[in-house]
């Protein structure tokens, strides 16, 4: 039997990055009704229904597999980080914040300052934000999610619009399909009268995929794009 959950859930993994999501799903089911219990493939399973709006069912899974002994390092971090994003999406914050913030008192990690900072920016605490993330920076300032989540915090928070340019323009220029950079920096170009580079960076942002980690929506840059014409 775990033959052949680990052959459906290679199967499943392969239809992932062909984009057959639906397939990949249907696959990861079987994997798991026949025994999975591979940790890659259980939370490539759970960022699908995270991205499917499933996070009770996403977090069950997680919950279930916590103790998994073939969890190696790595995949306990994204295992923790892909939780954090499914209480929050269920409306518990705190608990995310907490669970990332032990995660980061034992040990740092790109992941979690990647995450955690953008939580604190969600959660709306301007100054804890700022220094997370600027702590961030300390650990990786090349890292475009860690640029954009300083950027949100002086553009969301800070009122610091000119400031959060700069990051913005930073993180673009590291990954230029950033969905939350290209959704803000079109706001400038807005602003600047430029509807033409506004256009082009929501049409790029729409080629993207969106995570419950985003703070645009995939419908509130299709609505920003139909109100340019």
């Amino acid at each position: 039997m775990k033959m052949i959950a680990n052959l459906k859930a290679r199967s499943a993994a392969k239809k992932m990055t062909q984009g057959d999501t639906s397939a990949a799903r249907k696959l990861y089911e079987e994997a798991i009704a026949s025994g999975l219990d591979d940790p890659r493939y259980l939370l490539s399973y759970t960022v699908l229904l995270i991205r499917d709006g499933e996070y009770a069912k996403a977090r069950e899974i997680l919950v279930k597999h916590q103790n998994n002994p073939y969890l190696s390092g790595d995949s306990k971090k994204q295992l923790f980080v892909n939780y954090a994003a499914c209480v929050y999406k269920m409306g518990e914050m705190d608990k995310a914040i907490a669970v990332l913030e032990g995660h980061h008192a034992k040990e740092h990690s790109g992941l979690i300052y990647e995450t955690l900072g953008y939580l604190y920016v969600e959660a709306g605490d301007a100054q804890k934000a700022l220094a997370y993330n600027e702590e961030a920076m300390q650990y990786d300032d090349e890292d475009p999610i860690t640029l954009d989540n300083l950027a949100q915090t002086y553009y969301r928070l800070l009122n610091d619009r000119e400031k959060a340019k700069i990051y913005f323009q930073k993180a673009l220029a590291i990954k230029p399909g950033q969905i939350d950079t290209l959704y803000f920096l079109a706001q400038y170009d807005l602003e600047a009268g430029d509807r033409s580079a506004a256009k082009e960076k929501l049409e790029t942002a729409l080629k993207g995929r969106f995570s419950p980690l985003n703070f645009a929506t995939k419908d509130n840059v299709n609505t920003l794009l139909k109100s340019i014409g």
